[in-house]
């Protein structure tokens, strides 16, 4: 079967993967408000006064969100096994069978046990999915493009956000369990284009090269790098390194979970993890889950569309990141974003914290989670600094978190790697879905006051931490990490602060203009593989 090798439609189609989140979220954020979902999982009774159903509490609520990233934890750490056996795109795949699983039973909840355990099943799949989809576009990807496409994966989480909102926005106008019955239905589409599609891409040609498969390797290569040229110097230099990268790792021990705490290993594991997590401590996610009750609290009730234009901000602002993050680098991106979320939930927490006051029957609230009232010029406020937290969000850490993980990692841990840095993003992911409806509750504005100094935390992390990867071949990443080398730290490597990032060579090598330094390194690998050979 032919094989499709432009970068962009692989990058394009396998990006679907983080859709299916985007799908998730407003899946659940938009319908939590209606009547219908709120008559159909019913946990509060009937309001006395106004006779509306009032749906889950806040406890039950956050469980009910909570499930999905519960099974993405499990389906992270399950796709580096999976993924280490059957290969990327097929792993892909076989998230993509899982999700339309989970969609079926979602979609025929007739209660929330049924409604968790679907969700839990849709939060499987998208765990392998944004596990693995990184790795094999990193391993397909050129390294001056390399940001750009596997930020595409934000971007289709945030065009799956706005896509599925206004499909719920849509639905709400239809009575009965129809209208979230139809949208949580609708979500099997993605997931069908997204597992045929793969079907006529390239496998990773770092994976295919693991499983000593050296011909189909060079064939992806020319396709994809090469342009059909199989004499490209870009194609000889990628085989070369892939070669030794093999080599090297062949003779080290068999690769276990354990490797990636050992010594030479422990400081790329926590900057990977941690790139995850601090993404869901920066307060997006909870922001993208519950912003219908932040909107209540500002006087907008149960009106969709004030967060329609929050999805919309979130769709329209990746787009410089694609343009131009591996022109920025990684750290400018990560620590600036920190700086400006930092600012803007610091300003929400002062603003709830002068202007609103307490909840009280009389507001006949659905939820103990819409804890607070806010009226008048502060509303606004509250909702400008909203959207332009999302805003900051966006163009930072949102694409940097997927981009960051798969460059830090030599082949032979890549999958089992990202695999436990993606499931830090859901176990947090999972935590504070659980936690926030109870935090709105019990501790009202200071939810926010957490989050900004969680945002001052990661700009420290990042900075003293955190090394620029952007427009380096994933095997020269390893380089950074050596602390043998003239001004290494012992077990972290070069400072982060005096990296920097060589966009010029690396465009000069993807023209196939090779540096004189790169010729050298290209004929000591030639002359290492032939001694092996």
């Amino acid at each position: 079967m032919k094989k499709f090798g432009n970068i962009y439609v692989i990058a394009a189609t396998s990006v679907i993967g983080g859709a299916l989140f985007g799908f998730d979220i407003s899946s659940m954020s938009a319908i939590i408000a209606t009547q219908p979902y709120k008559c159909q999982f019913n946990a509060q009774g009937n309001d006395p006064v106004t006779g509306e159903c009032r749906g889950p509490d806040a406890s039950l609520q956050g469980g009910i969100t909570a499930a999905m990233p519960g099974g993405s934890w499990l389906g992270a750490l399950f796709s580096g096994y999976l993924s280490d056996r059957i290969g990327r795109k097929t792993s892909i795949q076989v998230g993509a069978i899982i999700w339309i699983v989970g969609c079926i039973l979602v979609a025929a909840s007739v209660n929330v046990p049924m409604l968790i355990v679907g969700r839990i099943v849709n939060g499987f799949s998208v765990g392998i999915c944004s596990a693995q989809v990184p790795v094999y576009i990193s391993e397909l990807s050129p390294p001056s493009k390399r940001g750009r496409f596997i930020g595409m994966q934000q971007w289709a989480i945030t065009w799956g956000i706005a896509i599925m909102f206004f499909i719920c926005y849509g639905s709400s106008y239809i009575d009965g369990d129809a209208a979230f019955r139809l949208p949580w239905g609708l979500q099997i589409i993605p997931a069908l284009l997204l597992f045929l599609g793969l079907v006529v891409l390239p496998e990773s040609p770092r994976w295919l090269a693991k499983n000593d498969r050296w011909e189909e390797t060079r064939e992806v290569l020319v396709l994809v790098h090469g342009k059909g040229d199989p004499h490209a110097p870009i194609v000889e230099k990628e085989m070369m390194e892939i070669h030794e990268a093999v080599n090297i790792d062949r003779e080290s021990s068999q690769v276990s979970w354990l490797e990636l705490i050992r010594p030479g290993m422990i400081n790329r594991t926590h900057i990977g993890l941690f790139t995850q997590i601090w993404s869901q401590l920066t307060g997006m996610n909870v922001m993208m889950y519950y912003i219908a009750y932040v909107f209540t609290m500002a006087g907008l009730g149960s009106d969709l569309l004030p967060s329609g234009i929050q999805f919309i901000i979130n769709v329209v602002m990746t787009v410089p990141a694609l343009l131009w993050q591996d022109r920025w680098g990684r750290r400018p991106t990560m620590l600036v974003g920190a700086v400006l979320m930092c600012f803007f939930m610091a300003l929400n927490a002062g603003l709830f914290a002068v202007y609103s006051r307490p909840a009280t029957p009389d507001d006949h609230f659905s939820t103990d989670a819409i804890s607070m009232v806010i009226r008048g010029p502060a509303a606004k406020a509250v909702i400008a600094s909203t959207y332009l937290f999302v805003a900051s969000y966006a163009p930072t850490w949102g694409p940097a978190s997927w981009t960051y993980p798969p460059e830090l990692y030599p082949l032979r841990v890549r999958g089992k790697a990202v695999a436990l840095a993606t499931s830090g993003n859901w176990a947090f992911n999972f935590a504070l879905a659980y936690f926030t409806p109870v935090a709105f509750a019990n501790i009202s504005w200071k939810s926010y006051v957490l989050f900004a100094v969680f945002c001052a935390s990661m700009f420290i992390h990042v900075f003293f931490i955190f090394p620029e990867t952007a427009n380096k071949p994933l095997e020269e990443v390893a380089a950074i990490f050596e602390d043998d080398g003239p001004g290494s730290i012992k077990y972290l490597g070069t400072p982060a602060w005096k990296t920097r990032n060589d966009r010029k060579r690396a465009l000069r090598l993807e023209n196939n203009i090779l540096d004189p330094e790169d010729k050298i390194s290209t004929e000591k690998v030639e002359r290492k593989v032939s001694g092996s050979s």
